[in-house]
């Protein structure tokens, strides 16, 4: 399942890292950008580590955890 705006860059595949939100269907979920996120300070490493992601996919991680958070998205999918 692809979201639709402002996280549109946000995948949730059953079948796929056991129905996690992704970053485009990468196997990199959410969770993951965002400890990526805390242990990399300077940007320019972090893209030189982790080159498929963009600036919008850390963006967008960082607004659905804030969503999510306090409540203004509610994910409760069936993954089976």
């Amino acid at each position: 399942m692809n979201l639709k705006a402002p996280f549109d860059r946000i995948t949730i595949e059953p079948g796929k890292m056991g129905g996690r939100p992704c970053i485009r269907g990468l196997r990199l979920t959410v969770r993951r950008v965002l400890e990526i996120l805390a242990t990399y300070p300077d940007r320019k490493e972090l893209f030189a580590d982790y080159p498929d992601l963009v600036e919008e996919d850390l963006r967008q991680a960082l607004a659905f955890a804030a969503a999510t958070v306090d409540g203004t998205i509610d994910l409760h999918l069936d993954a089976a």
